[in-house]
């Protein structure tokens, strides 16, 4: 698993295993948003329109959007309405604006009740045309400045006019140039004041009007309980799946063959099978940590691969058969041989004990248990080594390692290791039994495999 890629089978295969953890986590997690919906109080959106009227570039919308949520703008909004504890700060959290089609700009507020979140946007929409037209020179106050000097434009073209005339005309040189200079300046007034009027926003532009009062808002704004239930459960869902994920990508159990037999610095004499079934409840198995595993359906591995469909019985005995054999050719006389099973290792146990079964008396196997923590092996009597059963993916090398020192320590040689599969019987066929004849077939490809059957 380490080193494959993550498949979609392989999330179904943890989807299939773990479907009652998800679902518990699932539920948490639904509980969890939950939770937090009751935390966080309820919030309503509206916004109301303010339309611009005339030609408008980009970058001047975008300049009517920052003052529409301005500080000036949200603090007298905040004054307006009085709200108790909530001042402008406050508010300017709960303000935004946006630019739409056709030079409209939607203020939106935010608050905890739709009332509330009505009167915030209106009263907002109210201060920013306010503000922009004092600005853009619609307010009485703002245009005294430019009519006060337009009165003293006036008067000073009166004095010009006066001192022209006051000055002896064309009599001396110095009349001619203060009367020239005198027509300059009348001039340059003239022009001043006409760029004046020309710049006037208000010549151009008509005033900012309000569309209407802001839509009391019907439902909450996002995230809502049922978002936040949803995000909940979803989120643990997945952090679930990604765990399985990363704990089986971080995992140093050794999957292949060659692994297995270099951790316990023997020889693999090969593969046999074992029919896949639900294994019983062990003894140690029965405290409230085990019972909580089974609840949970985490007592049965998620990662191993699907059992592939296996020939009939009959095949399976040939392997067993052969794995004899090659035991046999192997071991010395007395033919006795220790079969070392890593303790909670069902599958291994139950191919052990087939093949204890099958050789019978030649050679002799004596089955034994060994935890992987703190492996204890028997000391060596008449055997003539050591056999280690087991299946693939469940150890690390680590472990294998201290089941074959723990062999050397009690002075049993490893003389190979044999992994154990889990395989799915074919359906049993209701037709009639092969012909006599098919058996001496059988038996003679026992032989030709080496050893008598």
């Amino acid at each position: 698993m380490s080193d494959d890629t993550i498949r979609l089978v392989t999330i179904g295969r943890i989807v299939r295993r773990r479907r009652r953890l998800l679902t518990v986590l699932t539920l948490v997690g639904a509980l969890v948003g939950y939770g937090t919906s009751l935390l966080v109080p309820p919030r309503y959106t509206t916004s109301a329109s303010v339309l611009l009227p005339g030609a408008w570039e980009e970058r001047e919308l975008l300049t009517q959007t920052e003052i529409a949520t301005s500080s000036v703008v949200v603090d007298r909004a905040a004054a307006t309405l009085g709200w108790t504890g909530v001042g402008g700060s406050e508010l300017r959290d709960r303000v935004s604006a946006r630019t739409t089609d056709g030079n409209i700009i939607k203020i939106s507020g935010t608050a905890d009740t739709p009332e509330r979140a009505q009167r915030l946007s209106d009263q907002v929409a109210q201060q920013y045309v306010a503000f922009a037209a004092r600005l853009a020179g619609d307010d009485p106050e703002a245009t005294a400045g430019p009519e006060e000097l337009r009165k003293r434009v006036e008067q000073t073209n009166r004095h010009i006019t006066d001192l022209a005339e006051a000055a002896d005309p064309g009599r001396t040189v110095e009349s001619v140039q203060a009367r020239t200079e005198l027509e300059k300046l009348r001039t340059a007034l003239q022009e001043a004041m006409k760029r004046l009027d020309e710049a006037d926003p208000a010549t151009d532009r008509a005033d900012l009007v309000v569309m209407g009062p802001a839509a009391r808002p019907a439902g909450e704004a996002p995230p809502t309980r049922t978002q936040l239930v949803v995000a909940g459960a979803l989120l643990f869902f997945l952090l679930t799946v990604v765990g399985h994920l990363a704990a089986a990508r971080m995992s140093r159990r050794l999957r292949t063959e060659p692994e297995i037999a270099a951790a316990l610095g023997s020889v693999l004499l090969g593969t046999v099978d074992v029919p896949g079934e639900r294994p019983a409840r062990r003894p140690e198995g029965r405290g409230p940590r085990a019972r909580i595993r089974r609840l949970l359906g985490v007592d049965v591995r998620w990662d191993t691969p699907t059992p592939q469909t296996s020939g009939d019985e009959a095949g399976r005995q040939i392997r067993y058969r052969r794995m004899c054999a090659r035991l046999r050719d192997r071991l010395p006389a007395p033919r006795r041989l220790l079969v070392v099973v890593p303790d909670g290792d069902e599958t291994a146990r139950r191919a052990a004990g087939q093949l204890a079964t099958e050789a019978g008396s030649d050679p002799l196997l004596r089955v034994t248990e060994v935890s992987v923590s703190r492996p204890m092996v028997p000391d060596r009597a008449d055997e003539s080594g050591a056999l280690v059963v087991l299946s693939a993916g469940s150890w690390t090398a680590g472990e294998l390692a201290g089941i074959a020192e723990a062999c050397a320590d009690a002075g049993h040689d490893v003389v190979g290791a044999v992994v154990a599969g889990t395989v799915r019987d074919r359906p049993k066929r209701s037709a009639a039994p092969p012909p006599d004849e098919d058996a001496p077939a059988l038996a003679v490809r026992g032989h030709a495999t080496g050893g008598p059957v």
